[in-house]
């Protein structure tokens, strides 16, 4: 039996996927500029969701923070796309040359913070109190972040 709350979630992850979809890089058609500029404004928008779901996780807003939390996790699916062999360098990139080095690796990451997005989803709800959600939050959200910019990006 469908629920109320079953149909909304899958409206809006049908959605997230059209949206998605409809706006990988197609690679061969972007300019090294703009796919450096879009994988830079993918982790920079990661970065202030994931800001926004600490703050309703924090205050019990649970449903408000699921939504951000698939969202961050379609982009992480979105960002191993953003990375081709001529984009090493320009624009003020932020990317280290081991994420060509080591492609498998920085993938397996993006896809690793990707899939704890959604295993955090149905774990959120079951913590209690506000320093058990920070302590997830920060083991499968911050912890995924800290393991990319550590090995991966130059320091700013």
């Amino acid at each position: 039996m469908f629920t109320k709350y079953n149909i909304l979630k899958f409206k809006y992850i049908l959605f997230i996927l059209i949206f998605v979809t409809l706006s990988l890089p197609a690679n061969a058609e972007l300019s090294v500029e703009e796919i450096i500029k879009g994988r830079k404004a993918l982790f920079s928008k990661n970065y202030s969701t994931a800001k926004r779901v600490q703050t309703f996780s924090s205050k019990g807003e649970f449903e408000k923070a699921k939504s951000l939390m698939i969202e961050m996790s379609e982009n992480y699916k979105t960002l191993i796309d953003y990375f081709p062999d001529n984009t090493k360098e320009g624009f003020k990139t932020e990317a280290l040359p081991i994420i060509w080095e080591n492609k498998d690796e920085f993938n397996a990451l993006m896809t690793k913070s990707s899939n704890d997005m959604i295993k955090l989803t149905s774990l959120i709800e079951d913590t209690e109190g506000v320093d058990e959600v920070r302590a997830v939050l920060t083991k499968m959200m911050w912890g995924n972040c800290k393991a990319c910019h550590s090995k991966f990006r130059a320091p700013h």
